[in-house]
């Protein structure tokens, strides 16, 4: 996972998405996600999300202000399980971008 003033780049495995800065809305924290949002790469049923994870511990939900367009799909959000959540999520606050920790066990 890479932040930059122009864009976040997420990645896993052999997939990846590039989304630009300018179309995050939104973070979250949140724990206690159900194993099917912790199975590697996934995409959602209902709504088109996507998941690059590898746990269900915790992890991070990215919203886009506009769908990202990858050929006919589109995606609204994104889910990433990463080791440093509050360090990606005070760098994902300094970039601007609003959110907070719903977690209820904190630490």
């Amino acid at each position: 996972m890479d932040l930059s003033p122009e864009a976040l780049y997420a990645h896993f495995g052999l997939f990846h998405l590039l989304v630009p800065a300018s179309n995050l809305a939104r973070w979250q924290i949140e724990d206690g996600w159900t194993w099917i949002k912790a199975i590697g790469l996934r995409r959602g049923i209902r709504d088109g999300d996507i998941a690059f994870d590898g746990v269900g511990d915790s992890g991070v939900r990215i919203d886009f202000r506009q769908r990202e367009r990858r050929g006919i799909v589109t995606i609204p959000r994104l889910y990433v399980t990463l080791a440093d959540l509050d360090g990606f999520a005070a760098a994902l606050s300094a970039a601007g971008v609003p959110g907070e920790d719903v977690r209820q066990a904190k630490g």
